[in-house]
C-alpha cells in the first residue's frame, strides 16, 4: 500500500503552484531518502500575484549613441507569474533611479576604459524600488519590502571576494556596465543579497544610497578624519556628497573646487563653513594648488579629486603638502600625464578608488539618522515615459542647473 511520506507531504504544502518530474511512488517497505524530483518552476498564487500593471520599458544606448525608451524584460507576463525569477532572487518594482556620470558617458561615448557598448545596452545603476514577488528559497525578504539595490553580482571565490574587497571580483557583473544591462526598467529580477531593505525612507534617498555609497568608500579608504583639512575638487553629484561626508566626519578646513560658481554656491548651501574656490580658465596648475591651499591656511594633508578631469588631479597635487594624500575618486581618460617629480620630491601619495564594498548599511545608517540629508542634491525629476529629456538634462547641467537627475516610476 503506497503512502505519502510526512517530508513529501510537507513539500506539497508550499503555497507555490509547481511542476514536478514524475518518479515512482514511495512504497511503505522502502526508507525513505530524499526525493529525486524537485520543482522545476513556481508560479505565484492568484492572491498573491505581483502588482504588474503596465509593460516593462527600459532605457537603452547603443554604439551610435542612440537614446530611447522601449520594451525590457522581464515581461509583465513573466512577473506576474514568476517564471522568469532563478533561486535566491526577487522582482523588484524600480521606483526611483539617478542618472550617474557614467551613464552618460555610455551613451554618448559609447565606453568607459575597456568597458564598450557594443549591441543596445540598458542603462541604470542608481535605484530603489518595492518586492513584489519573492522565489521560494528567498527566506529574508517579503513582497511590499522596501529595498535599495546594489548593483553587483560576483563570484565568490576569487581572492577579492574571500577578503572582503568584492569590488575587485574577477567575475563581477556590474548592472549597466557593458555587457550586463542596467536598472532602468519598470521591473528587475535581482539577487535578494543584493538588496538592502531601506524601512520608510523615500525611494529618491534609496536611489541616491549608491552615489553615497562611492563617497564613504572613498572617505574610508582615504582615512579622513575628526579635523583634517580637506580639498575636494570638483562639485558635481559625488563632490556635494562628498562634501556632506566629510562636514558630517569633523573635517576642517574644507575647500571644495569648480568651474561652475553655481555650484560651488550649493556646496556653500548645504555645508555653509566650506571654502570654495572658483577654477578660472588660463590658471596654471601650480597656482590653482597654490591658492586651494592657501584657502586652508596652508595645511592641507588630503585632497579628494572627484572630477576625474587631468588638471583637476595636477592642481590637488600641488595643493597638498608633504608627505599627504590625494586620492581619486572620479573617473577620467584612460591615460592622463601627472606631475611626477612633485609627487616624488614631496613623498605625496596618489591613490584611486573603483566603486565600493560593504558600504550600503553604513549609508542606511546615516541617512535614516538623519546624519546625511541628500535632498539639496535632487534637481529635476522625470517619469521613466521622459527619460530622454531626462539624460538631455542631466547631460546639459551646464545650461539646465542640473546636479541629480532622478527618473521615477511611481
Amino acid at each position: 500500500m503506497s503512502r505519502v511520506t510526512p517530508a513529501v507531504r510537507s513539500l506539497l504544502r508550499q503555497p507555490y503552484a509547481s511542476q514536478w518530474r514524475k518518479t515512482p511512488v514511495l512504497r511503505s517497505s522502502q526508507a525513505w531518502t530524499k526525493p529525486a524530483y524537485q520543482p522545476i518552476r513556481c508560479l505565484a498564487t492568484p492572491a498573491a500575484m505581483p502588482k504588474a500593471s503596465k509593460e516593462n520599458i527600459g532605457v537603452y544606448c547603443n554604439p551610435a549613441h542612440d537614446l530611447w525608451v522601449k520594451e525590457s524584460g522581464p515581461s509583465m507576463n513573466e512577473v506576474k507569474s514568476g517564471e522568469a525569477l532563478k533561486e535566491g532572487e526577487v522582482t523588484i518594482a524600480i521606483k526611483s533611479t539617478g542618472i550617474c556620470g557614467s551613464d552618460i558617458h555610455f551613451w554618448r561615448h559609447g565606453r568607459i576604459g575597456p568597458m564598450v557598448v557594443e549591441h543596445d545596452h540598458i542603462l541604470g545603476h542608481e535605484s530603489a524600488g518595492e518586492i513584489i514577488a519573492v522565489h521560494p528559497s528567498v527566506k529574508n525578504f517579503s513582497v511590499g519590502d522596501r529595498v535599495a539595490v546594489e548593483p553587483s553580482s560576483i563570484c565568490n571565490e576569487c581572492e577579492p571576494c574571500l577578503t572582503g574587497r568584492y569590488n575587485g571580483c574577477l567575475e563581477m557583473r556590474f548592472m549597466s556596465t557593458p555587457p550586463v544591462d542596467g536598472l532602468l526598467r519598470r521591473y528587475v529580477n535581482h539577487s535578494a543579497i543584493w538588496c538592502h531593505k531601506i524601512g520608510d525612507m523615500s525611494y529618491e534617498d534609496g536611489a541616491m544610497l549608491e552615489p553615497l555609497s562611492v563617497s564613504l568608500a572613498g572617505m574610508h579608504r582615504a582615512q579622513i578624519a575628526l579635523g583634517d583639512p580637506v580639498l575636494i575638487c570638483g562639485a558635481g553629484p559625488i563632490g556635494l556628497m562628498t562634501l556632506l561626508c566629510c562636514a558630517a566626519a569633523g573635517a576642517e578646513p574644507i575647500v571644495i573646487t569648480d568651474i561652475d560658481q553655481a555650484r560651488l554656491d550649493v556646496a556653500k548651501e548645504i555645508c555653509p563653513r566650506v571654502k570654495t574656490y572658483k577654477v578660472e580658465p588660463g590658471v596654471s596648475m601650480e597656482d590653482a594648488g597654490a591658492a586651494m591651499s592657501k584657502l586652508a591656511g596652508g595645511s592641507l594633508t588630503t585632497a579628494l579629486e572627484c572630477s576625474g578631469v587631468e588638471s583637476s588631479i595636477a592642481a590637488a597635487i600641488y595643493s597638498v603638502k608633504f608627505g599627504g594624500k590625494v586620492f581619486v575618486i572620479g573617473v577620467g581618460k584612460p591615460d592622463i600625464q601627472i606631475p611626477f617629480m612633485r609627487l616624488s620630491t614631496q613623498e605625496i601619495d596618489l591613490q584611486f578608488q573603483y566603486r565600493y564594498a560593504n558600504t550600503w548599511p553604513r549609508a542606511i545608517r546615516l541617512v535614516q539618522s538623519g546624519v546625511i540629508d541628500m535632498k539639496r542634491l535632487v534637481t529635476h525629476r522625470f517619469d521613466l515615459e521622459d527619460a530622454v529629456s531626462a539624460f538631455e538634462t542631466s547631460a546639459g547641467s551646464a545650461k539646465t542647473g542640473a546636479i541629480k537627475v532622478l527618473i521615477q516610476n511611481p
